[in-house]
């Protein structure tokens, strides 16, 4: 009877542990395949093709470019390496990317270092990636595109938290910002069809066109959207002091000025605008910049704060805008030519 009680409880623990090992295999497979699912949406986020075309071009030859731009969006869509080539003699590229950290441009300067030999590298420095330590969705961006395995490896030692390496290691979380980002517009025209709510006139960029230009640059002719004077408004309530600079960052921002002393190249920083409109939402903005300034008065590095020099000089209106924040290329001409002017003004040679 204890025999036949025994064997009865084992079949159940065979049983249980059959059905646990089925149901993980199942889990495991469905975890694959969405992560295929969303490592494939990423691939077709436009963004993810225009960093694509710039990093290709970028490897297309080495030891060519003097002067290189860096950061985030803002640097893509503010700086025009065809304008500073026609009016500096210079042979410049642009590496910004899309809400890139700050640990993320000292990485990707080191790799840039590996392939040329700049004499001048401006970065655009935007505080509004530097108030967090760590975003998988920039960094993957950037993995999807940088050659160097190795100084990949370093960055996942040294840069990512211990809970964000184990989702780096599973497609369907290292992938699902990107998905959903990509994803989002057509969930969204499908809900509001399903319901009968159709998108108010001009909720989107109705006319205009973007494209990848050249060197690295991003071309743009969108406008700011009306929603994006108030409502949706990303800086409203945005206090100056309590912008958080994230430790990481400033860590790494410290790095890259380093990093170009021991290359023997020059470092210039600049802060591209946002729109006058987002600029009014601001209150204390004098506490974001004197956090850049200070650190760039220390070592020694040139800083050109644009939402400054634009309250002061009215360069640019709102309507030089893509959106509450980038420029479009009517601005970007501006900025870029009075940046030129500017650094000849104050006797900085770029060349």
């Amino acid at each position: 009877m204890e025999q036949s009680l025994y064997t009865s409880s084992f079949k159940k623990y065979i049983i249980l542990f059959i059905k646990t090992c089925l149901f993980c295999g199942l889990m495991a497979a469905a975890v694959v395949k969405l992560g295929e699912t969303f490592k494939q949406a990423s691939k077709e986020n436009i963004i993810n093709k225009y960093n694509e075309t710039r990093f290709a071009d970028f490897y297309e030859e080495d030891n060519v470019y003097d002067l290189i731009f860096i950061g985030s969006s803002h640097a893509y869509c503010t700086f025009d390496p065809t304008i500073f080539d026609a009016e500096l003699g210079t042979n410049s590229f642009n590496m910004g990317m899309p809400l890139q950290l700050t640990a993320s441009t000292y990485y990707e300067l080191r790799e840039i270092f590996e392939h040329q030999n700049p004499k001048t590298i401006i970065m655009e420095v935007y505080w509004g990636v530097m108030t967090s330590n760590f975003q998988i969705n920039e960094t993957t961006q950037l993995f999807q595109v940088m050659e160097n395995d190795e100084l990949k490896a370093e960055y996942i030692e040294k840069v990512f938290p211990i809970s964000e390496k184990i989702k780096y290691s599973v497609d369907a979380l290292k992938y699902q910002a990107d998905y959903f980002a990509y994803k989002s517009d057509e969930y969204d025209d499908k809900i509001r069809n399903l319901f009968g709510v159709f998108k108010p006139a001009g909720e989107t960029h109705t006319t205009g066109s973007e494209h990848y230009g050249t060197k690295g640059f991003v071309w743009c002719d969108y406008n700011m959207l009306p929603g994006e004077y108030n409502i949706t408004n990303q800086y409203m309530g945005l206090n100056g002091k309590d912008a958080g600079f994230s430790y990481v960052q400033l860590k790494y921002l410290n790095k890259i000025i380093e990093l170009c002393e021991e290359e023997g190249v020059q470092l210039i920083f600049v802060t591209a605008p946002i729109a006058p409109v987002s600029m009014s939402f601001i209150d204390n903005y004098d506490a974001i910049h004197n956090t850049i300034n200070e650190i760039a008065e220390e070592k020694g590095i040139p800083y050109f704060d644009y939402n400054i020099i634009n309250e002061e000089e009215n360069l640019v209106t709102n309507a030089n805008f893509r959106d509450d924040a980038p420029l479009n290329y009517s601005g970007a001409g501006i900025i870029c030519r009075h940046f030129i002017n500017l650094l000849n003004e104050k006797g900085i040679k770029i060349k």
